[in-house]
C-alpha cells in the first residue's frame, strides 16, 4: 500500500509548554483524536482529527489550537473504528475511576444541632488522588501543601480528614506494594514542574511503610528545589505517634 496523500487543512495543534495534563479535552473529542501520553495530551494521528475545534474550548490552560498545514485526510471510518477501540474503556470510566480527569470537589462543614459538635463532610478537595494517576502539572498542585499519604493512614487513623485534608493537596502511595521507582520518578517530575509549598508525609509505624519518607526525600533532591519536608508516623492501632 503506497503513502497516504497529504492535504493542506485544518488540525489541531496542542502547546506542549502549556499543557498540563489535566485530560478535560479527551472527553470532547467525538473522534477519540486526543489522548493523555507521559502527562501530557497528544494528537494521536492527523486521520482521526476533523479540524473543527470541539476541543478548543475545553482547555483551562488554552494549549489547543487550530492551525492550518499539511497532513493526512480526515479519515472518518478510521476514526469511528477508533471509538468503536476505546468504547469499552469508556464505559468503564462512567461507573469506575476516570483517571485522565481531573476535579476540584468543593467541600464544607456542616454544623449539627448538638452544642459543641460538627458533622464533618469530607475534605478531599481534588481527584484523583493516586500518585500514579495525578497529572504532574495538575491545577490543585500549584502552590499547594501536599500531603504524600500511605495507602494504609486513612482506615487506622480516624481523623484522617480533619487533622491532614483540610486546605491540602492528597498524594496516596505505599512504597512496598507499588513500583518504588516508578513512584519515585513521578513525584520527581510533580516537584520538578508544580510549584508545591510543602511536604508532609504521614506514614505507618511498620518498617516498610518508612521508604515513603525517603521517596519524598529523595524526590526533592532529584528535583532541585528546596521544600520544606515533615513527617507524621501513625500506629496501627491508629493512634498518632509523632
Amino acid at each position: 500500500m503506497g503513502a497516504r496523500t497529504k492535504v493542506l487543512r485544518k488540525v489541531v495543534r496542542i502547546d506542549k509548554e502549556k499543557c498540563n495534563g489535566c485530560g478535560v479535552c479527551i472527553p470532547s473529542c467525538a473522534e477519540g483524536a486526543l489522548q493523555i501520553f507521559d502527562g501530557k495530551a497528544r494528537l494521536v494521528n492527523d486521520k482521526y482529527c476533523d479540524g473543527l475545534g470541539a476541543c478548543l474550548g475545553e482547555c483551562p490552560e488554552g494549549a489547543i489550537a487550530i492551525e492550518e498545514r499539511e497532513a493526512d485526510e480526515f479519515d472518518e471510518t478510521a476514526a469511528r473504528h477508533l471509538v468503536d477501540q476505546h468504547s469499552h474503556a469508556k464505559e468503564a470510566l462512567l461507573c469506575g475511576c476516570p483517571s485522565a480527569s481531573v476535579a476540584r470537589l468543593e467541600r464544607r462543614e456542616v454544623e449539627t444541632s448538638a452544642p459543641g459538635s460538627t458533622c464533618q463532610e469530607s475534605m478531599l478537595g481534588h481527584w484523583p488522588v493516586q500518585l500514579t494517576l495525578v497529572p504532574p502539572g495538575a491545577p490543585f498542585l500549584q502552590g499547594a501543601d501536599v500531603v504524600l499519604a500511605a495507602d494504609c493512614v486513612p482506615f487506622a487513623y480516624p481523623g484522617f480528614h480533619r487533622d491532614f485534608l483540610k486546605d491540602k493537596a492528597l498524594l496516596v502511595a505505599c512504597p512496598k506494594l507499588d513500583d518504588f521507582q516508578a513512584h519515585l520518578a513521578k513525584l520527581t517530575e510533580i516537584l520538578s514542574r508544580s510549584k508545591v509549598e510543602s511536604i508532609t508525609v504521614v506514614r505507618m509505624e511498620v518498617p516498610c511503610c518508612s521508604g515513603l519518607m525517603h521517596m519524598a526525600e529523595e524526590a526533592i533532591r532529584l528535583s532541585g528545589k528546596k521544600i520544606p519536608l515533615s513527617g507524621i508516623v501513625i500506629g496501627i492501632q491508629g493512634d498518632r505517634r509523632v
